[in-house]
């Protein structure tokens, strides 16, 4: 079977003049814009100007922010201990008043060393009936290696509180407090023992 043209006739042209006159455009017709050339300066668009005052890091900070210190200092956490024995007792023994019964010195000894050490010297003064001993730790060395961590100096310092609040030093210590400037200040604490029943 052959094709038939596919030409209109001039009566489908008149037809279609008629409809396409009836009817309204959609979108309004769109002028032509010649595109400018890859090269020429209008292809570049201009830098959007700021419109925002100048900002600095920090400008709104406060000032008087308080510290992020997640740990009291040692002073404050043993101060903060509530007294166990006799306030008048008490107040003479932080004014350096009271002289210990006894000392001993754990200046320079490791963790490992210096624990058992502690033991056998609240041990026997307990045994002995001494009421006031002194426990020397020394303030320890500033050593900060620069990381992001904070690492506290006094290793013993920090450790001897600790110790002598847990079994089995812990029944027969009434009072921890920092020593008077006299006895070693904060290189230093005062040891209250309990009496023997």
């Amino acid at each position: 079977m052959a094709r038939r043209p596919r030409h209109l006739s001039a009566e489908d042209k008149a037809l279609w003049k008629k409809v396409a006159d009836s009817t309204e455009r959609m979108h309004a017709a769109r002028p032509l814009v010649e595109l400018p050339a890859a090269n020429s300066p209008l292809t570049k668009k201009p830098q959007p100007k700021a419109c925002h005052p100048a900002f600095q890091v920090g400008q709104n900070t406060k000032p008087n922010a308080l510290p992020h210190d997640l740990a009291p200092s040692l002073s404050n956490s043993v101060a903060s201990q509530p007294v166990s024995m006799d306030r008048k007792t008490f107040g003479k023994m932080k004014k350096g008043r009271l002289s210990p019964e006894s000392r001993i010195d754990l200046h320079g000894m490791t963790i490992a060393q210096a624990h058992p050490v502690l033991i056998r010297f609240i041990l026997d003064a307990a045994a002995a009936d001494r009421r006031l001993v002194l426990v020397i730790t020394g303030k320890g060395k500033h050593r900060d290696d620069g990381g992001p961590i904070p690492v506290r100096h006094g290793v013993l310092r920090h450790q001897v509180p600790h110790w002598l609040n847990t079994m089995p030093l812990k029944q027969y210590v009434l009072q921890i407090t920092e020593a008077h400037l006299k006895h070693g200040g904060q290189g230093a604490y005062y040891v209250y023992l309990r009496r023997r029943r």
